[in-house]
């Protein structure tokens, strides 16, 4: 019997190489809506790809200010990477993040911007109630 949730597909990463500071990124064709919707389920993840948004560029870990220990926003930004939800590159001593929206828009038309202002919305409303 065959049906969409028996087997999982082997998920392609692009590998760094032995010894380099490069992180594994899942390639375009093998994110999964279901990873990017858990990835973004989590209110400081999506505060983080808000953030990223609305900054149109890339910006290093150094400046989110999250209420969680550093373990624990390394983890937030491990779980956005490995769903595809950002890229992640070291630069120099930084390690700079940014939202993969091209490759996002590309397999989800609409999902981050629909995501982003559902956020926002969200944010005003419960600001405001």
């Amino acid at each position: 019997m065959e049906g969409p949730y028996e087997v999982e597909p082997a998920v392609t990463v692009t590998v760094p190489a032995a010894g380099s500071r490069a992180l594994p990124h899942p390639v375009r064709e093998d994110i999964r809506l279901e990873g990017v919707l858990h990835a973004l389920s989590d209110p400081l993840r999506l505060q983080i790809v808000r953030r990223l948004a609305e900054a149109g560029r890339e910006l290093s870990c150094s400046c989110f200010d999250l209420p969680v220990s550093k373990s624990t926003t390394t983890h937030h930004f491990r779980v956005l990477r490995e769903a595809g939800v950002i890229w992640q590159v070291y630069r120099g001593t930084a390690k700079m993040n940014d939202v993969r929206r091209d490759d996002l828009d590309t397999l989800f038309p609409g999902l981050i911007d629909s995501v982003l202002d559902a956020a926002a919305r969200q944010a005003a409303r419960t600001a405001t109630g």
